[in-house]
Protein backbone atom coordinates (compact mmCIF):
# COMPACT_ATOMS: atom_id res chain seq x y z
CA UNK A 1 0.00 0.00 0.00
CA UNK A 2 2.84 2.54 -0.22
CA UNK A 3 3.86 3.94 -3.67
CA UNK A 4 6.95 4.98 -5.10
CA UNK A 5 7.15 7.75 -8.00
CA UNK A 6 9.54 6.37 -10.24
CA UNK A 7 12.97 8.80 -10.64
CA UNK A 8 11.40 9.62 -14.28
CA UNK A 9 7.91 10.67 -13.04
CA UNK A 10 9.74 12.57 -10.15
CA UNK A 11 12.08 14.26 -12.52
CA UNK A 12 9.12 15.62 -14.92
CA UNK A 13 6.83 16.55 -11.99
CA UNK A 14 9.51 19.11 -10.59
CA UNK A 15 9.48 20.74 -13.57
CA UNK A 16 5.59 21.04 -14.81
CA UNK A 17 4.37 23.98 -13.28
CA UNK A 18 0.62 23.15 -12.80
CA UNK A 19 -1.84 26.30 -12.79
CA UNK A 20 -3.42 27.44 -9.59
CA UNK A 21 -6.90 25.22 -8.72
CA UNK A 22 -10.32 26.91 -9.51
CA UNK A 23 -13.57 25.74 -7.13
CA UNK A 24 -16.87 25.81 -7.24
CA UNK A 25 -18.09 26.82 -4.15
CA UNK A 26 -16.20 24.00 -2.02
CA UNK A 27 -15.65 21.86 -4.40
CA UNK A 28 -12.78 21.42 -7.17
CA UNK A 29 -14.11 22.31 -10.66
CA UNK A 30 -14.06 20.12 -13.42
CA UNK A 31 -11.68 21.89 -16.10
CA UNK A 32 -9.41 22.36 -13.28
CA UNK A 33 -9.22 18.42 -12.87
CA UNK A 34 -9.09 18.46 -17.01
CA UNK A 35 -6.43 20.80 -17.07
CA UNK A 36 -4.38 18.71 -14.09
CA UNK A 37 -4.99 15.54 -15.75
CA UNK A 38 -3.78 17.13 -19.60
CA UNK A 39 -0.68 18.11 -18.11
CA UNK A 40 0.16 15.23 -16.18
CA UNK A 41 -0.25 12.27 -18.60
CA UNK A 42 2.48 12.72 -20.95
CA UNK A 43 5.04 12.22 -17.73
CA UNK A 44 6.32 9.03 -17.81
CA UNK A 45 5.25 6.39 -15.25
CA UNK A 46 1.97 8.96 -14.45
CA UNK A 47 -0.63 6.84 -15.39
CA UNK A 48 0.91 3.62 -14.11
CA UNK A 49 1.16 4.93 -10.86
CA UNK A 50 -2.39 6.49 -10.65
CA UNK A 51 -3.95 3.13 -11.58
CA UNK A 52 -1.66 1.17 -8.91
CA UNK A 53 -3.13 4.27 -6.57
CA UNK A 54 -6.48 3.09 -7.38
CA UNK A 55 -5.74 -0.20 -6.76
CA UNK A 56 -4.65 -0.16 -3.48
CA UNK A 57 -7.38 1.88 -2.61
CA UNK A 58 -10.25 -0.05 -4.29
CA UNK A 59 -8.83 -3.29 -5.25
CA UNK A 60 -10.66 -6.54 -3.22
CA UNK A 61 -8.21 -6.32 -0.26
CA UNK A 62 -7.04 -2.78 -0.53
CA UNK A 63 -8.46 0.31 1.19
CA UNK A 64 -5.68 2.58 1.74
CA UNK A 65 -2.38 4.32 0.39
CA UNK A 66 0.56 6.01 0.97
CA UNK A 67 2.02 8.07 -1.57
CA UNK A 68 5.33 8.77 -1.43
CA UNK A 69 5.93 12.39 -2.34
CA UNK A 70 8.83 12.75 -0.15
CA UNK A 71 11.58 13.50 -3.03
CA UNK A 72 9.12 16.09 -4.38
CA UNK A 73 8.38 17.98 -1.38
CA UNK A 74 12.38 18.28 -1.00
CA UNK A 75 13.03 19.53 -4.09
CA UNK A 76 9.68 22.24 -4.53
CA UNK A 77 8.98 23.09 -0.74
CA UNK A 78 5.43 22.18 0.48
CA UNK A 79 3.93 25.09 -1.15
CA UNK A 80 1.62 26.41 -3.84
CA UNK A 81 3.49 23.86 -6.72
CA UNK A 82 4.00 20.64 -4.34
CA UNK A 83 -0.11 21.41 -3.38
CA UNK A 84 -0.98 21.49 -6.41
CA UNK A 85 0.71 17.90 -7.84
CA UNK A 86 -0.93 16.25 -4.94
CA UNK A 87 -4.31 18.06 -5.87
CA UNK A 88 -3.86 16.68 -8.96
CA UNK A 89 -2.98 13.13 -7.60
CA UNK A 90 -6.37 12.91 -5.38
CA UNK A 91 -8.20 14.34 -8.63
CA UNK A 92 -7.24 11.09 -10.70
CA UNK A 93 -8.89 9.14 -7.48
CA UNK A 94 -12.20 11.16 -6.86
CA UNK A 95 -13.21 14.81 -6.27
CA UNK A 96 -11.35 16.71 -4.19
CA UNK A 97 -13.52 19.26 -1.59
CA UNK A 98 -13.88 20.80 1.71
CA UNK A 99 -16.89 20.60 3.74
CA UNK A 100 -15.73 23.33 5.88
CA UNK A 101 -16.56 26.57 4.22
CA UNK A 102 -14.23 28.22 6.36
CA UNK A 103 -11.54 26.78 5.69
CA UNK A 104 -9.21 26.23 1.88
CA UNK A 105 -9.32 23.37 0.46
CA UNK A 106 -6.64 21.87 2.15
CA UNK A 107 -6.84 22.20 6.00
CA UNK A 108 -4.21 22.42 8.72
CA UNK A 109 -3.90 19.95 11.15
CA UNK A 110 -1.31 21.08 13.40
CA UNK A 111 -0.28 20.56 17.30
CA UNK A 112 -2.17 22.37 19.75
CA UNK A 113 -1.06 21.58 23.43
CA UNK A 114 -4.20 23.33 25.01
CA UNK A 115 -6.74 21.38 22.77
CA UNK A 116 -8.77 18.34 23.68
CA UNK A 117 -6.14 15.58 23.43
CA UNK A 118 -8.38 12.91 21.62
CA UNK A 119 -8.80 15.60 19.28
CA UNK A 120 -6.96 15.25 15.36
CA UNK A 121 -4.68 18.51 16.57
CA UNK A 122 -4.10 17.25 20.18
CA UNK A 123 -1.02 15.84 21.71
CA UNK A 124 -2.96 12.40 23.27
CA UNK A 125 -4.25 9.46 21.23
CA UNK A 126 -6.80 9.87 18.60
CA UNK A 127 -8.86 6.70 18.58
CA UNK A 128 -10.56 5.22 15.68
CA UNK A 129 -12.79 6.74 13.66
CA UNK A 130 -14.17 7.75 10.45
CA UNK A 131 -14.67 11.26 9.71
CA UNK A 132 -17.46 13.50 9.78
CA UNK A 133 -19.63 10.33 10.98
CA UNK A 134 -22.70 12.11 11.86
CA UNK A 135 -23.30 13.19 8.27
CA UNK A 136 -25.60 11.22 5.35
CA UNK A 137 -22.91 11.87 3.16
CA UNK A 138 -19.63 11.31 4.66
CA UNK A 139 -16.79 12.02 2.39
CA UNK A 140 -16.03 8.91 0.65
CA UNK A 141 -12.26 9.41 1.30
CA UNK A 142 -10.55 11.26 3.68
CA UNK A 143 -6.31 12.07 3.09
CA UNK A 144 -3.66 13.23 5.24
CA UNK A 145 -0.39 14.83 3.50
CA UNK A 146 2.52 14.82 5.95
CA UNK A 147 4.35 18.37 5.56
CA UNK A 148 6.03 17.40 9.71
CA UNK A 149 6.26 13.83 11.14
CA UNK A 150 6.23 14.87 15.39
CA UNK A 151 10.24 15.83 15.90
CA UNK A 152 10.26 13.66 18.98
CA UNK A 153 9.22 10.04 17.36
CA UNK A 154 5.39 9.81 18.05
CA UNK A 155 1.90 9.95 16.60
CA UNK A 156 2.29 6.66 14.37
CA UNK A 157 -0.85 6.61 12.24
CA UNK A 158 -3.56 3.80 12.41
CA UNK A 159 -5.44 2.20 10.67
CA UNK A 160 -7.82 -0.56 10.71
CA UNK A 161 -9.93 -2.60 8.17
CA UNK A 162 -13.67 -1.89 9.54
CA UNK A 163 -15.17 -4.72 7.55
CA UNK A 164 -13.10 -7.45 8.63
CA UNK A 165 -13.34 -6.24 12.54
CA UNK A 166 -17.54 -6.50 12.44
CA UNK A 167 -16.68 -9.91 10.65
CA UNK A 168 -15.45 -10.91 13.94
CA UNK A 169 -18.31 -9.89 15.69
CA UNK A 170 -21.21 -12.40 17.25
CA UNK A 171 -24.21 -11.98 15.71
CA UNK A 172 -25.83 -10.62 18.05
CA UNK A 173 -23.02 -7.82 18.51
CA UNK A 174 -23.62 -6.88 14.92
CA UNK A 175 -27.20 -6.83 15.59
CA UNK A 176 -27.02 -4.26 17.95
CA UNK A 177 -24.79 -2.43 15.71
CA UNK A 178 -27.38 -1.81 13.23
CA UNK A 179 -29.71 -0.33 15.30
CA UNK A 180 -30.44 3.43 14.60
CA UNK A 181 -29.36 4.01 18.30
CA UNK A 182 -25.97 5.81 17.93
CA UNK A 183 -24.50 9.55 18.04
CA UNK A 184 -22.04 11.82 18.10
CA UNK A 185 -20.70 15.44 17.57
CA UNK A 186 -22.31 18.02 16.13
CA UNK A 187 -23.26 19.35 13.14
CA UNK A 188 -23.38 22.99 11.37
CA UNK A 189 -21.82 25.43 8.72
CA UNK A 190 -21.35 22.37 6.41
CA UNK A 191 -20.85 22.21 2.50
CA UNK A 192 -21.30 18.61 0.30
CA UNK A 193 -21.95 15.88 2.96
CA UNK A 194 -25.92 16.09 3.07
CA UNK A 195 -27.70 16.36 6.50
CA UNK A 196 -27.22 15.82 10.12
CA UNK A 197 -27.56 11.71 10.94
CA UNK A 198 -28.67 11.57 14.49
CA UNK A 199 -28.80 9.00 15.38
CA UNK A 200 -27.42 6.23 13.25
CA UNK A 201 -26.52 3.38 13.12
CA UNK A 202 -22.77 1.73 12.80
CA UNK A 203 -23.73 -0.82 10.48
CA UNK A 204 -26.17 0.64 7.70
CA UNK A 205 -27.98 -2.86 6.85
CA UNK A 206 -25.54 -3.13 3.16
CA UNK A 207 -24.57 -6.61 2.56
CA UNK A 208 -21.47 -7.98 4.58
CA UNK A 209 -18.19 -5.93 3.62
CA UNK A 210 -19.83 -3.08 1.61
CA UNK A 211 -21.52 0.14 2.97
CA UNK A 212 -19.66 2.77 5.92
CA UNK A 213 -18.91 1.57 8.87
CA UNK A 214 -20.39 4.67 10.66
CA UNK A 215 -17.71 4.37 13.77
CA UNK A 216 -15.75 6.62 16.13
CA UNK A 217 -14.70 5.51 19.49
CA UNK A 218 -15.44 8.79 21.23
CA UNK A 219 -18.63 7.77 21.37
CA UNK A 220 -17.83 5.76 23.96
CA UNK A 221 -17.21 8.34 26.33
CA UNK A 222 -19.28 11.28 24.75
CA UNK A 223 -22.63 9.90 24.17
CA UNK A 224 -25.51 9.00 26.17
CA UNK A 225 -25.89 5.54 24.92
CA UNK A 226 -27.55 2.62 26.39
CA UNK A 227 -25.47 -0.58 28.03
CA UNK A 228 -26.21 -2.53 25.56
CA UNK A 229 -24.98 -0.37 22.84
CA UNK A 230 -22.45 0.94 24.81
CA UNK A 231 -20.83 -2.80 24.77
CA UNK A 232 -21.40 -3.48 21.17
CA UNK A 233 -19.69 -0.51 20.08
CA UNK A 234 -17.11 -1.15 22.83
CA UNK A 235 -16.28 -5.15 21.40
CA UNK A 236 -15.72 -3.10 17.84
CA UNK A 237 -13.21 -0.89 18.86
CA UNK A 238 -11.31 -3.56 20.61
CA UNK A 239 -11.56 -5.53 16.93
CA UNK A 240 -10.63 -2.04 15.75
CA UNK A 241 -7.54 -2.14 17.63
CA UNK A 242 -6.80 -6.04 17.37
CA UNK A 243 -6.57 -5.36 13.05
CA UNK A 244 -4.41 -2.37 13.33
CA UNK A 245 -1.82 -0.87 10.71
CA UNK A 246 0.19 1.08 12.29
CA UNK A 247 2.94 3.68 10.57
CA UNK A 248 4.78 6.70 10.71
CA UNK A 249 4.52 9.78 7.76
CA UNK A 250 7.54 10.74 7.09
CA UNK A 251 7.74 14.21 5.23
CA UNK A 252 5.93 14.30 1.71
CA UNK A 253 4.26 11.16 2.51
CA UNK A 254 0.21 11.15 1.30
CA UNK A 255 -2.10 8.85 2.91
CA UNK A 256 -5.54 8.50 1.45
CA UNK A 257 -8.40 5.88 3.05
CA UNK A 258 -11.37 4.56 1.47
CA UNK A 259 -13.77 5.91 4.39
CA UNK A 260 -16.32 2.65 3.28
CA UNK A 261 -13.68 -0.12 3.93
CA UNK A 262 -11.05 1.48 6.55
CA UNK A 263 -11.02 3.73 10.09
CA UNK A 264 -8.00 6.32 11.05
CA UNK A 265 -6.71 7.32 14.07
CA UNK A 266 -3.36 8.34 15.42
CA UNK A 267 -1.08 6.91 18.24
CA UNK A 268 -0.40 9.80 20.76
CA UNK A 269 2.59 12.23 20.03
CA UNK A 270 5.81 11.80 22.34
CA UNK A 271 5.72 14.04 25.59
CA UNK A 272 7.73 17.35 25.91
CA UNK A 273 5.09 18.92 22.59
CA UNK A 274 5.26 22.04 25.17
CA UNK A 275 9.01 22.51 24.36
CA UNK A 276 8.50 22.25 20.75
CA UNK A 277 8.11 25.83 18.77
CA UNK A 278 5.02 25.62 16.94
CA UNK A 279 6.99 26.27 13.68
CA UNK A 280 8.39 22.77 14.36
CA UNK A 281 5.39 20.55 15.73
CA UNK A 282 3.93 17.65 13.67
CA UNK A 283 1.38 19.42 10.94
CA UNK A 284 -0.43 17.63 8.61
CA UNK A 285 -2.72 18.98 5.95
CA UNK A 286 -6.32 17.32 5.73
CA UNK A 287 -8.08 17.04 1.90
CA UNK A 288 -11.76 14.86 1.52
CA UNK A 289 -12.60 13.34 -1.79
CA UNK A 290 -15.98 12.69 -2.84
CA UNK A 291 -16.10 9.13 -5.66
CA UNK A 292 -18.16 9.22 -8.88
CA UNK A 293 -20.46 7.65 -9.63
CA UNK A 294 -19.39 4.16 -10.78
CA UNK A 295 -15.83 4.44 -10.32
CA UNK A 296 -15.45 1.55 -8.70
CA UNK A 297 -15.67 2.24 -4.80
CA UNK A 298 -17.83 0.05 -2.91
CA UNK A 299 -20.86 0.93 -1.36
Amino acid sequence: MFIDIPNQLEAALASLPLPPWELDGSLLVKRTMERYRAELTAAPGFEETVAALRRALTGQDGGYAVLRLGNLARALGTGDRFLRLATAFAAEVAVPFSPFPKWPLWKDIGVKTAKDPGKSSGTGYNAFHMDLVNATLPPDYTTLLCVRPDPLGGGLSILSDAHAAVARLPEDTRALLAEVAYHYGTFYDLFGVGEEYKPFPVLDGSAPGRGFVRFTAKMLERSQLSQAHTDAARKLAEELVRGQISFMLQPGDYLIVNQRRFLHGREALHSGQEAVPVSDRRLLLQLFLRARAGDGVVV
